[in-house]
């Protein structure tokens, strides 16, 4: 039997109602190897199987529901951490590991929930969150402000500006995580939500709204894609002319927000490599 299919087996009891309480039980063994194999990386709710763009990953469906289990069959609790008391289902992760591997979290305010993963050489700046299921790659720096959220796929290399919003998959429930791939640069203040993709290197600015529902106009391509930021792109809002205009209501027009996405120059890589030489 393998880890998979023990949560797999799990889930289908859990519908079935055949079990609700995993105290005490092998069912709280089996969410706890769960919750360890996700702090080191070796499950994750996304793996990457080519390239770049969303058909270069794959969804793991099952690590989903593991994360669903461990909030469905455990009780919140009273927890305490650095003089700190809180009630919560789960309790947050143990840090010790990460000086081991040149990481940093700074005090008063970075909380790592249980079930996240981060890499090698990241910075997490407070206050900061990042919730379970996620994946933070090595050299990422997630800064004050910060949220990352539920099974939230995180590059190496990736820049989160302050005040940057990372959704995640459980609140509602999502069909996919939202994929930050490798190298990518995010102003402050963007959010990204809904199982949206920006592709490697890509540089985007700051307080632009990543949304499946918010087309993104690629002047590379001379394409309207949803959902996806292409690679190598500088990215960018601005307001189009909205189907509203027509009413009367709005005398001046009515505009809705979109992302426009043209080919990185060489001095936004410029600004983005000194940025990354200064956090060495």
């Amino acid at each position: 039997m393998t880890l998979e299919s023990d949560i797999e087996n799990l889930w289908q009891r859990y519908q079935d109602d055949e079990v609700t309480d995993a105290a005490g039980s092998a069912a709280q063994s089996t969410l706890d190897a769960f919750l360890e194999g996700l702090e080191t990386g070796e499950i994750r709710a996304a793996e990457q199987v080519g390239d770049t763009g969303p058909d270069a990953w794959a969804v793991n469906e099952w690590v989903k529901r593991g994360i669903l289990l461990n909030f469905g069959l455990r009780e919140t609790e009273a927890r305490e951490y650095g003089g700190v008391s809180y009630y919560d289902v789960l309790p947050l992760r143990s840090t010790t590991d990460l000086g081991g591997r040149g990481t940093r979290n700074t005090p008063d305010g970075t909380a790592i929930r249980r079930g996240a993963y981060l890499g090698s050489d990241c910075i997490m700046m407070s206050p900061s969150f990042v919730n379970i299921g996620a994946h933070v790659g090595d050299g990422t720096l997630v800064d004050s402000c910060d949220t990352v959220g539920s099974c939230a796929q995180l590059g190496e290399n990736v820049k989160l500006g302050a005040n940057t919003l990372i959704g995640g998959v459980l609140e509602p429930v999502e069909d996919a995580p939202v994929i930050i791939e490798d190298g990518v640069s995010l102003g402050a203040g963007c959010r990204v939500t809904s199982g949206f993709h920006v592709g490697e290197n890509t540089v985007v600015g700051e307080n632009t709204l990543l949304t499946p529902r918010i087309p993104v106009y690629d002047l590379v391509t001379d394409q309207v894609v949803y959902g996806h930021l292409p690679a190598n792109r500088r990215a960018f809002t601005r307001y189009v002319e909205s189907s509203l205009s027509d009413h009367d209501l709005f005398e001046s027009g009515a505009y809705k927000p979109a992302v426009v996405a043209l080919d990185i120059e060489d001095d936004t890589l410029d600004n983005t490599r000194r940025e990354e030489a200064l956090r060495e």
